[in-house]
């Protein structure tokens, strides 16, 4: 469609000139001789651009340029005022009442069609922008509600309950740093004394880390074999998988030239009746025993992160837990909070935030940590998610 300009002018041979010069431009033009006229023209044509008289009997350009701004908000076009004053205060005055440009008396035909082109340009340029923000809006509130729905998923995979287990107690913290996160973890009966437990870290965070934690969390349920597996014939039943062999099946499934992502995990099993942990370390930061006598020990054997495809070998190490003590697992999340000042909350600090909370209950334990982390950072953002699990063995006594 032909672009509409409207020529304002109280002239009858400046019009007739200006419509000669836009028509062969190809310009659809309409014109007017009054600024009250005006108004009501530009209210029904809705015209592209308008050529706007200052000087004119009844109301002048500057203030049918202000009533257009003020009390006709659907006319958007951009205004090129025409007068014969050339001094800088009155091309200042008609810029700062809403006039895109100015064109001075006598004009040049091509001056005109030159400004006039410019405005037009801008002013499709405007629109295309406008309606490519549009469609970004609407795409990302698209995506944010994709985003919601991923979340859901996501958490759904998160234990709701805790098994029924007399002799643990056990609190959690799930805090992704975006909608959607790379921490997942859960908690689980292998058999009638003992249960597994596992907290993963896959790099980074958003949708494709997030899918990521979903397989892995599916692969390690306990009834697909990844964490218990068929005895013989003759023993019928079910063995426990060692940690070190369950990271081993993961480092193999997930490589990261497939998957262009790593993760870390640790991987626990614990007798609720002797009270005896084994587990073995990916690269995560190392859980933390709280012994009942206040001393503390960090789990860190182990081997690399998971994706490498076994260029280190795991280990895995034994601990046996006594009435009393905890267990305290976390994502670097946690460590490498960083606030206003460039300062990581770190090892050390949560070293010796948990030697002061050893008394409170794991609820409440977990309470104090996220509040220190939000007194040390003044309530900013997590940079990334934040998982913790704090679980008390209340079963063998010394």
């Amino acid at each position: 469609m032909k672009e509409k300009i409207l020529i304002v002018d109280d002239s009858e041979d400046i019009r007739l000139l200006l419509k000669r010069f836009l028509k062969s431009a190809d310009y659809d033009v309409f014109e007017t001789a009054s600024g009250e006229e005006a108004l009501q023209k530009a209210d029904e044509l809705k015209p592209d651009l308008i050529l706007l008289d200052i000087l004119m009997p009844g109301i002048d350009g500057y203030k049918v340029c202000a009533a257009l701004k003020e009390q006709y908000p659907s006319v958007d076009a951009p205004v090129i005022f025409l007068s014969a004053k050339s001094d800088a205060a009155d091309k200042v005055q008609g810029l700062e009442i809403g006039g895109s440009d100015y064109i001075t008396k006598p004009f040049d035909k091509a001056e005109v069609l030159a400004r006039v082109e410019n405005q037009l340009k801008i002013r499709r340029l405007t629109g295309e922008l406008i309606k490519t923000n549009k469609k970004l809006t609407e795409k990302q509130i698209a995506l944010d509600e994709d985003l919601k729905a991923a979340a859901g998923i996501q958490q759904s995979l998160l234990p709701r309950t805790i098994p029924d287990m007399k002799g643990l107690s056990v609190a959690w913290k799930f805090m992704p740093s975006y909608m959607i996160g790379g921490d997942i973890f859960n908690i689980f009966r292998l058999d009638e004394r003992h249960i597994g437990l596992y907290m993963i870290d896959v790099s980074g965070h958003g949708v494709q880390s997030a899918l990521i934690t979903v397989s892995v969390s599916q692969m390690l349920q306990p009834d697909t074999g990844n964490t218990t597996k068929r005895k013989t014939e003759k023993r019928p039943g079910y063995e426990i998988v060692p940690p070190k062999t369950v990271l081993e099946s993961l480092d193999k499934e997930y490589p990261l030239e497939r998957f262009d992502k790593y993760f870390t995990i640790v991987y626990m099993i614990i007798d609720i009746e002797n009270g005896d942990l084994i587990y073995s370390n990916a690269a995560h930061p190392p859980p933390v025993i709280l012994r009942r006598d206040t001393t503390m020990e960090l789990l860190e054997k182990g081997g690399t992160i998971i994706g490498l495809g076994g260029i280190v070998p795991f280990d895995e190490e034994q601990k046996t837990l006594m009435c009393g003590d905890r267990v305290i697992l976390y994502t670097d999340g946690v460590v490498e909070y960083e606030n206003e000042e460039g300062e990581f909350f770190g090892e050390e600090r949560l070293h010796a935030l948990l030697g002061s909370l050893r008394q409170q209950d794991t609820g409440a334990l977990l309470d104090g940590i996220v509040a220190s982390i939000n007194d040390f950072g003044k309530g900013k953002e997590f940079q990334d998610d934040i998982t913790l699990i704090a679980l008390e063995y209340r079963g063998k006594k010394a």
